[in-house]
């Protein structure tokens, strides 16, 4: 009978586990959903500020005054486009940010969030890990070293002497919860530290990181 209570415990705690697991990336997910709505609520709020800026500093403006100054202000901006160009002013990329996030499928075909990458102003990239206790990723691993510092660092480096990298750790553990890379050039540096990071965190699936 102990024996059997125990089992109904374990079954238990696992159903318990796997719905905190579906309720945090939820959770994370609503999280990010919030930002990104706040993030055109406040581009909203710069396009009503300088419609009333306009319209107060005046006594009339005609309408098509009104649209050609919002256009011109919006083409100060780099379009999605223009995000793939190599090369684009620095008084142009300021305040842009091109986020990435990497998803894997868990049993029962449920997405967990893994981690969220943040380029920002064409210059720096701030990978943020979701869990870092789960993921368990240490500078000193052979996986890490191997797939993302020699696979995307530093090949970056070998053309970009600029670019500096440094870790933030969780709970002042070895465990890596945040990684900034500074310094960077171009959107294909992005592209392959994102593409290396996948793979990383793909190898979760196999090895011991």
């Amino acid at each position: 009978m102990k024996s059997m209570n125990a089992k109904d415990t374990e079954n238990e705690i696992e159903k318990l586990s796997r719905m905190l697991s579906k309720i945090q990336n939820l959770y994370y997910k609503k999280k990010e959903e919030l930002e990104e709505v706040k993030s055109e609520i406040n581009e909203l709020r710069d396009i009503l500020n300088l419609l009333n800026s306009l319209i107060s500093s005046k006594s009339f403006h005609s309408a098509d005054e009104i649209y050609s100054k919002v256009l011109i202000e919006k083409a100060d901006k780099p379009t999605e486009e223009e995000y793939f160009v190599k090369e684009i002013s620095k008084e142009k990329v300021e305040g842009t940010n091109i986020k990435r996030k990497i998803f894997s499928k868990s049993k029962g075909n449920d997405e967990e969030l893994l981690c969220i990458l943040n380029f920002y102003d064409f210059n720096r990239v701030e990978i943020k890990f979701i869990g870092p206790e789960k993921r368990s990723i240490k500078e000193t691993s052979e996986i890490f070293i191997r797939t993302f510092l020699k696979g995307a660092l530093i090949k970056i480096k070998e053309t970009n002497q600029d670019m500096s990298l440094n870790y933030e750790y969780f709970k002042n553990s070895e465990l890596i919860e945040h990684i900034i890379i500074s310094q960077l050039k171009s959107i294909d540096e992005y592209d392959l530290i994102t593409l290396k990071m996948r793979e990383l965190l793909a190898s979760e699936v196999s090895s011991d990181i």
